[in-house]
């Protein structure tokens, strides 16, 4: 059966309101959330330790009804510890594979930056081509498949950065930021006695959560959105507070993020207003301000939102 966007629309915000059962006075972070898993990416989410990262992929791991693996990045973890290793069988007198943590629906990979650049490499790896290889053979991984990094911005010792070219893999990042005051006081009178994320229930199965990423590729894109988003883009190359503007991949996935977007409002095509809403998480961290105005302490969404007030959006079509 044909599945309409309103159908996106009503699941989404099913699995947005079971997440903030335990993610409370989030609601737009989640949504962006949802929205990465839809399109079918990989969520990087920067922030400072406690404020929910790990309750929210469980939660979301719930909501979908899949495995969940949670991996804790250390200086010392080898690519195999997350791919999975080949062990030799005494009764069969053969080597058998061993799946590592990798192989799971949601995967938390929590602090990405404490691991060395190759077990970096062996996680994104896996990330783009949607398989691991050993001893000469690929396997492929679960569908879905959903990556959720973590990486404190405030601990840098003993950390190795995401490089840029790395950081262009995933599809979006997203901080949570610290709870409003009414929200920090609901967390606490929820989680006095009990843990409410045993409460979240599942909105979908994960066959059903495939058919929905499908549905989000057949939203309709004018002629004109497309260009827009390709000069939205061009702009980040070209402005002068940046020595990095956004790469094809960003054109790409801010295509798929504005067609998610249109979707889980209940829309049938996309408008400038989708493009706009989603542009600060997509091209964020695929842009590189110029150290004075990093010292300033601007950010690259803020840059971002300067890039659309002065690229012209299209008319809307419809």
């Amino acid at each position: 059966m044909l599945l309409k966007p309103t159908v996106i629309a009503t699941r989404s915000q099913e699995i947005v309101e079971e997440i903030e059962r335990v993610i409370v006075g989030k609601t737009e972070t989640v949504r962006r959330a949802v929205l990465t898993l839809l399109c079918n990416g990989h969520l990087l989410i920067e922030d400072i330790p406690g404020v929910g990262k790990t309750t929210l992929a469980k939660a979301l791991a719930r909501t979908i009804g899949g495995d969940f693996r949670r991996i804790q990045f250390t200086p010392d973890l080898l690519p195999g510890d997350i791919t999975g290793t080949s062990v030799f069988n005494q009764g069969s007198a053969e080597f058998e594979f061993r799946p590592g943590p990798i192989f799971g629906n949601v995967v938390l990979v929590d602090e990405i930056n404490r691991a060395t650049p190759k077990t970096q490499s062996a996680l994104l790896e896996a990330m783009e081509e949607r398989q691991v290889s050993s001893d000469g053979v690929s396997r492929t991984l679960p569908r879905p498949f959903f990556v959720i990094a973590t990486q404190n911005n405030i601990e840098m010792t003993g950390t190795y950065p995401l490089p840029e070219a790395q950081l262009d893999r995933f599809f979006a990042r997203i901080s949570l930021g610290y709870p409003e005051r009414e929200a920090e006081a609901e967390i606490l009178k929820q989680q006095q006695v009990s843990m409410p994320l045993d409460t979240v229930r599942q909105v979908c199965d994960t066959e059903q959560l495939t058919e929905l990423q499908s549905v989000v590729r057949d939203v309709f894109v004018h002629d004109s959105i497309r260009h827009y988003i390709v000069d939205v883009v061009r702009g980040t190359r070209e402005h002068g507070l940046l020595t990095m503007g956004a790469s094809p991949r960003g054109s790409l996935f801010l295509l798929h993020a504005a067609q998610a977007e249109a979707a889980m409002n209940g829309h049938e095509f996309v408008r400038p207003d989708d493009v706009k809403a989603v542009a600060p998480m997509i091209l964020g961290h695929r842009v590189i301000p110029r150290g004075e105005v990093r010292a300033r302490g601007t950010s690259p969404e803020q840059i971002i939102e300067q890039v659309l007030a002065q690229v012209p959006a299209p008319v809307p079509v419809g």
